[in-house]
């Protein structure tokens, strides 16, 4: 694996470590998923599985894109390796230390979170490599929007109670 340009390594951990949200997209998958995160050790740490937020198998290349949290603007975009980091392995309690401290909303107390995720829950680190995929100087002009995923919901032939009726033609002012 080829190491991370230093302008793009310092851009990553900026942006890694004021945001709570990353986009990833694995290898062959049509479609990104958001996930919130913790940037811990030089790489992005996230924790999925019942209770947790559900993301699909993360092994092997993934994308990561990071945005701007003031504007929501794509601000980078790198290759990564994706790797489960097992309870086994030394690393695991810290890492599962930093995910339960920025956990919210926990149905549990933080201290108890790392107890839990240990039988239920798969903490995936995705280390970065290589250049940046985009960043600034070198965005896809593409908008990156995707189609909505597949879904039973509909609205078509409800139309929502209005008070004294719908108008008849549009008003004008």
């Amino acid at each position: 694996m080829t190491e991370v340009p230093a302008a793009d390594a310092a851009l990553l951990a900026e942006a890694a470590a004021k945001s709570g949200l990353v986009w990833l997209r694995p290898q062959g998958q049509p479609r990104a998923w958001p996930a919130w995160h913790v940037w811990h050790d030089g790489a992005v740490l996230v924790v999925s599985g019942p209770g947790e937020q559900q993301l699909p198998e993360l092994v092997g290349p993934v994308e990561v894109l990071l945005r701007s949290k003031d504007t929501g603007s794509r601000l980078i975009t790198v290759a990564a390796t994706a790797t489960t980091v097992s309870p086994d392995d030394q690393s695991w309690p810290a890492a599962a230390a930093a995910l339960a401290a920025s956990r919210l909303n926990s149905p549990t107390s933080p201290a108890d979170l790392p107890d839990r995720w240990r039988g239920t829950a798969v903490i995936t680190r995705l280390t970065a490599h290589g250049a940046a995929i985009e960043g600034p100087d070198r965005y896809d002009t593409a908008s990156g929007a995707a189609p909505p995923a597949p879904s039973e919901a509909t609205t078509s032939g409800w139309r929502p109670w209005h008070l004294r009726g719908r108008p008849r033609r549009a008003r004008r002012g």
